[in-house]
């Protein structure tokens, strides 16, 4: 039997992007985002208008998609309530968002030269895209509050252990990626820790989340 519920999130799991763009200055920003998906060379982001990403991809018009592996949940998780806007939007800062400048710093991370683009890889993660903005349209309704930005793939990098030998094709066994669902993080299948994000939307924790 289904129960009609008026679902608060519909993140049924998709997989986390680190997000790196330029800012105004030429300094990197880096953002974790899960509404992601892809149809051949092109990939359609999710992003709120108020975000310091969607105003650098506006600008700049391009980007790096760096794929995170489910062993970097900790350094993901250190940036999910920051932002790189210095005036933090109210709705974020009511939730606990924070200016952080040097996101790659806060996270541990290394950044590494693209080849086609002015955004930085993440060194640590073993799928990085760099990609073009080709056009944006509001998701839904103008006043959403949320647009969608389609990108091109121009090249991609991916760790040579995760590439099949002799083929041009990822491992899909060897590939584990960090899956959101439902606002909490999940790798391989199973919930891996509990969620910053997830507290500040005031999402319910299973059992499993909170041992």
């Amino acid at each position: 039997m289904h129960k009609t519920v008026d679902l608060k999130v519909k993140y049924f799991g998709t997989p986390v992007v680190l997000l790196s763009t330029r800012n105004p200055d030429g300094s990197a920003n880096l953002a974790p985002m899960s509404s992601a998906w892809w149809l051949g060379d092109h990939c359609a982001l999710g992003l709120g208008d108020s975000a310091q990403t969607s105003a650098n991809l506006r600008r700049e018009r391009e980007c790096v998609l760096n794929l995170v592996p489910s062993g970097l949940v900790d350094v993901v998780d250190r940036l999910a309530l920051t932002t790189g806007r210095p005036d933090v939007p109210p709705r974020k800062a009511a939730m606990g968002y924070e200016f952080v400048p040097d996101k790659f710093a806060r996270a541990g991370l290394s950044g590494q030269p693209s080849d086609l683009v002015r955004p930085p890889r993440v060194a640590e993660c073993p799928v990085q895209l760099e990609c073009s903005v080709e056009q944006e349209s509001p998701l839904g309704t103008s006043g959403s509050g949320a647009t969608v930005f389609h990108v091109r793939v121009l090249r991609s990098h991916v760790a040579e252990e995760l590439v099949l030998p002799g083929t041009h094709y990822v491992d899909p066994v060897g590939w584990d990626p960090l899956i959101m669902k439902f606002c909490e993080f999940f790798g391989a299948g199973s919930a891996i820790r509990p969620s910053r994000l997830a507290e500040a939307w005031e999402m319910p924790h299973g059992g499993v989340l909170t041992h």
